[in-house]
């Protein structure tokens, strides 16, 4: 008689199991991260969880790698076949609203709060994306070699100037030690170029184009504090102070570990790695080239595609995955930026005294997202074959002014983007 009441009672737990599951409408996702192990565990964790806490959603990803994502989300739109639930690099997001791709969040904006401003996705007043992280730049040194050097350490309130940031250069440069002073990156390329320099083109003044109407590129791209900046970025290659366009790959990635380079401009993702290799590396914040010093913010968000018929359970979805403890997993698994404080106390490297505090600090004091404008995908491009233009000897003046010319012809083209006067 046990035995019966004992088969009964898990028949009617697997039949209700079963009826639950059959009641719970699929949605579908997409992701960039394919090939990234501790990433996708993650995220599955987050799925996984979502689609047992309730009986209406069931929530399955696919996973893409990045270099093709972009292009597989783009073709998916124009054939009609997207996903219910998309990710999206924070700077093309307007771009994707603005194309038809993507359709307001319905999600609780209090749950957001208390969020750095670089993951929040906001397209013409709406809500369109939100992050699970941020990204930050510094600028990477070791004690010793600033000790070396004689230099001041520079910190959030009081950063190098312009003036000092090019003495630790020349400094580092007449010693004789290293193959250059300072490692930007310049064998990467694509979206590195405006996420990492133009922070410096802004901290002089200018701009990718003019953010009080986003209908021109003239006087930011090309002005006076534009010129300056192209300037000082020309002289950096001519005076071997950093290497060009031809840099090694392998340079980027390790030089500064083998010490070719004094400093290094890089992320916080590759931080891990150097802390590992030093035990006296710093973080320094970006220098002030004079208004103000600056670096990029906003890495990739969850959004909702506008071919999804069910974008209540895809919003569901993204607001469960807000809980502060799945941005903590994502910042102890991928080394990324949480994108709240509270988060942040329950990481490994980003609690009070963790050895990459600073990079939150950084991106709370100094970061600035890139224009917020559709426009945007064009301008990177733009602005990435001007600097690597200019960094290979071409006149400043006449690369900036064809640069403002061809974003200005792009605006044009697209009737503004939706902007207005």
């Amino acid at each position: 008689m046990k035995m019966t009441a004992t088969l009964t009672a898990a028949l009617l737990a697997t039949t209700v199991w079963a009826t639950m599951a059959a009641a719970q409408t699929d949605l579908s996702m997409w992701y960039h991260g394919a090939g990234n192990p501790k990433e996708a565990a993650v995220l599955q964790t987050i799925i996984d969880d979502f689609n047992a806490s309730q009986s209406d959603w069931l929530v399955a990803v696919e996973s893409f790698p990045q270099e093709s994502y972009n292009d597989s989300v783009v073709a998916a739109a124009l054939a009609g076949n997207l996903p219910d639930i998309i990710d999206v690099d924070g700077p093309v997001m307007p771009n994707w609203a603005w194309s038809g791709y993507l359709q307001p969040l319905q999600i609780d904006e209090t749950k957001i709060e208390n969020f750095l401003p670089g993951p929040k996705g906001y397209w013409d007043g709406k809500l369109y994306s939100i992050g699970l992280w941020d990204a930050a730049v510094a600028l990477v040194t070791r004690q010793s070699i600033l000790d070396d050097l004689g230099l001041r350490t520079p910190t959030l309130e009081q950063p190098w100037t312009q003036e000092e940031f090019m003495g630790a250069l020349e400094a580092a440069k007449a010693t004789g030690t290293y193959d250059y002073p300072l490692d930007l990156g310049m064998a990467w390329t694509g979206e590195w170029y405006p996420y990492a320099f133009s922070p410096f083109l802004q901290s002089f003044g200018g701009d990718l184009v003019d953010r009080s109407t986003y209908l021109t590129a003239e006087g930011a791209l090309n002005g006076d504090a534009a010129m300056a900046f192209g300037e000082w970025w020309q002289g950096l290659f001519a005076n071997d102070l950093a290497p060009g366009t031809s840099q090694d790959p392998a340079a980027r990635e390790t030089g500064f570990q083998d010490g070719k380079y004094a400093f290094s401009w890089n992320g916080n993702w590759a931080a891990k790695n150097i802390l590992e290799t030093f035990d006296d590396t710093v973080f320094l914040p970006a220098p002030d080239f004079g208004a103000g010093p600056k670096i990029g913010a906003a890495s990739w968000q969850f959004g909702v595609s506008s071919a999804s018929k069910h974008p209540d359970g895809a919003s569901a979805f993204i607001e469960f995955a807000l809980q502060d403890k799945y941005l903590a997993d994502f910042s102890n698994a991928i080394g990324l930026i949480p994108p709240t404080a509270s988060a942040a106390q329950m990481t490994e490297n980003y609690k009070d005294g963790g050895p990459m505090a600073v990079f939150y600090d950084l991106t709370k004091a100094q970061a600035l997202v890139r224009p917020v404008t559709p426009g945007y995908v064009v301008e990177a491009k733009v602005f990435e074959k001007a600097l690597a233009d200019i960094a290979n000897g071409a006149d400043v003046a006449d690369t900036l002014d064809a640069a403002t010319d061809e974003i200005n012809a792009d605006i044009e083209r697209n009737s503004g983007y939706g902007h207005s006067e």
